[in-house]
């Protein structure tokens, strides 16, 4: 598994309330402990991640909301390597990929059918009739919401409800004097 896989699994498990460690993430995939803790690091310091231990739960939760942003990585997990621990080599000045950690939103959906209709982005429950969901596209997503023509809220985050409530208030402007 990639280093970027690792990141977004604890993510995930830290998102959901799950208290992952560094010891979680080496079992899990198979690395040493201390390349374990280089990812948690990674989140923390690089992605910007509001990120805190629990003593009592022994392991890391998000102190406020974070969702991954836009993740620039390398080919190689070598390059990976590098950069988290600062060794990078100009032979880690590779190519480098652009790849999208999925962005995790909480979604209010009222009826079966409409759920049936976002059941490719939903990836769990938070609470009853509250759905966890996951995408790529910001603007895609937007659009599907619009398309489902419900009463979907969304709950969290609160910049995805924004940037929703900004698109939707410049078409209405747009078309109020046609």
């Amino acid at each position: 598994m990639s280093a970027n896989n690792r990141i977004q699994w604890l993510h995930k498990r830290i998102a959901d309330m799950r208290y992952p460690n560094a010891n979680r993430l080496s079992e899990r995939f198979g690395i040493s402990h201390r390349q374990a803790q280089r990812d948690v690091e990674y989140l923390k310091n690089k992605l910007e991640a509001p990120l805190a231990y629990s003593a009592e739960h022994r392991g890391f939760y998000y102190t406020a909301e974070y969702s991954l942003p836009t993740y620039t990585a390398s080919e190689s997990e070598l390059d990976y390597v590098e950069a988290v621990t600062g060794t990078e080599s100009h032979a880690a000045k590779r190519e480098i990929l652009q790849m999208q950690i999925p962005y995790t939103a909480v979604l209010s959906i009222p009826d079966k059918l409409t759920r049936l209709e976002l059941q490719q982005f939903i990836v769990g429950e938070e609470s009853r009739g509250n759905y966890i969901c996951e995408f790529h596209s910001v603007e895609m997503f937007l659009g599907v919401i619009f398309a489902a023509e419900a009463d979907i809220s969304i709950i969290k985050p609160d910049w995805l409800r924004h940037r929703l409530l900004t698109a939707a208030e410049r078409v209405l402007k747009n078309n109020k004097n046609i």
